[in-house]
């Protein structure tokens, strides 16, 4: 039988199939396949990242949660290439991070919270005309986009201010704005909002919804803020240990919790040694502090929470404050890590 030929093959389906997988190529902005990066000192190694894959669609912003160490810093340096993977493939607009990492640079920009880009004697202005300048922009295009981003982020009065005058917040709404100027494709974000107040840090957010509205745009955002997370992310990864333990939708992680809800009671007058021995309830968290007790409780049942009630009183317990919980973000990142995100490792 000739290779060439099959008699039972339907040529119009290798076309069908070809169209698919190009189709679906073309709406992913990011792809890694078993990306893994290990770090040696002397006899010491440590794995940051451990065979992690992942697809992020364009017009997402999506979400990367983890400890400090997980990796998800690790993982936005190498797809910005500012860092190979020890194996592994990662691809940003279909560009290969590490064989066309020149092509990826075009597209792509990077801020980093907390950072301290620029030159003191600079004013703010003259620091981001420069970036353009790094970023190939021609200067006429590159005012026009600095000084609508200034007014954009209320600095317009700070133009002409040396940036060792600003203040760290505003400092770091210039790192934002520089990385906005080349109109990235994709944007990389590490922990954008944190040390910010909480106008600043809602003022980005908010910046965030509006400029994610062209659907050619990417985000990849890591926080340590679930809210931030949850009011921004069109889905997110839990990092753990260099591997992603859980991927989806806010409300699908939230799920991963367990579907009950849980209740919080402030109570006065309950003894330390109360026992929580009844059958379907059960005791997720207790604090003392000021005479009062207050418990995290999960029902297997809402009908159980009076029969708790009820127990609770007969022992001299009184019941100050009572409200119902949905599982949370955070409650889904405790339940997968064992820990939460700003605990430290053991």
């Amino acid at each position: 039988m000739s290779c060439k030929n099959p008699p039972h093959l339907n040529p119009s389906v290798f076309i069908i199939f070809f169209c698919v997988i190009i189709l679906h190529m073309e709406n992913i902005a990011v792809k890694a396949v078993n990306l893994n990066r290990t770090y040696k000192k002397g006899h010491q190694v440590t794995e940051a990242l451990k065979g992690l894959s992942l697809e992020i669609q364009k017009g997402e912003l999506f979400g990367v949660l983890g400890r400090n160490g997980a990796g998800k810093t690790t993982f936005l340096k190498i797809l910005s290439t500012l860092l190979y993977p020890t194996s592994g493939q990662a691809w940003v607009d279909g560009w290969d991070v590490v064989k066309e990492s020149h092509k990826v640079r075009e597209i792509i920009n990077l801020v980093t919270g907390g950072e301290n880009s620029g030159y003191g004697i600079l004013n703010l202005r003259e620091n981001l005309w420069m970036f353009s300048q790094f970023y190939g922009l021609p200067s006429r295009e590159a005012f026009k986009r600095i000084d609508y981003y200034l007014e954009r982020f209320n600095l317009a009065d700070k133009a002409k201010t040396r940036v060792s005058a600003l203040s760290s917040g505003m400092k770091q709404k210039m790192g934002l704005i520089r990385g906005l100027l080349n109109d990235p494709k994709v944007l990389f974000l590490d922990e954008p909002t944190i040390g910010l107040d909480v106008e600043s840090a809602r003022e980005i957010r908010s910046f965030l919804k509006e400029w994610m509205k062209d659907s050619d745009r990417t985000t990849i955002l890591t926080t340590h803020y679930m809210f931030e997370a949850e009011e921004l992310s069109h889905r997110l990864a839990i990092i753990e240990g260099g591997q992603i333990v859980a991927l989806g939708t806010p409300d699908e992680l939230k799920s991963l919790a367990g579907k009950e809800p849980f209740y919080e009671l402030t109570l006065k007058g309950l003894p330390l040694t109360y026992s929580f021995n009844l059958e379907g309830i059960n005791l997720v968290t207790r604090r003392d502090e000021n005479g009062m007790s207050i418990l995290t409780i999960k029902l297997e049942e809402d009908s159980l929470l009076s029969v708790l009630l009820q127990n609770i009183n007969s022992i001299g317990g009184n019941l100050v404050f009572l409200k119902k919980k949905e599982p949370t973000l955070e409650d889904a990142f405790v339940s997968l890590v064992g820990r939460g995100i700003d605990e430290a490792g053991k």
